[in-house]
């Protein structure tokens, strides 16, 4: 079955810091785009699947972030969590073409801001 996603336009990989993150508001929620230090980018649900804390504020390590509020570490390609802990964050699919980054929203998940 084939998904509907649209693509926005979020911005340039250059507006977002190495290990770095922007927040993409949409109408079900923020989701973190985030810049690796190796430039990969990923978009993640800015909520932390164990206490809700923002990722988007998190340190950025390797294709890793760390929750600033109780050290889960996320996976940013999968949103998995990573090590005993379980949950995930659920993730965006990007497309970075000429530096710009374009973020795919499923039906439903129209962007509303930013």
């Amino acid at each position: 079955m084939k998904e509907d996603i649209t693509w926005i336009e979020v911005g340039r990989v250059a507006d977002i810091p190495p290990a770095g993150a922007r927040v993409v508001k949409t109408k079900h929620g923020d989701v973190a785009v985030f810049r690796t230090a190796d430039d990969d980018v990923f978009a993640v649900r800015d909520r932390c699947p164990h206490a809700g804390g923002p990722l988007s504020q998190g340190i950025v390590h390797g294709a890793r972030v760390t929750c600033p509020l109780h050290n889960w570490v996320i996976d940013l390609a999968s949103g998995e969590a990573t090590g005993p802990d379980e949950g995930c964050a659920g993730t965006f699919p990007v497309q970075v073409e000429d530096g710009l980054i374009r973020l795919g929203l499923r039906l439903g998940q129209l962007a509303a801001a930013s």
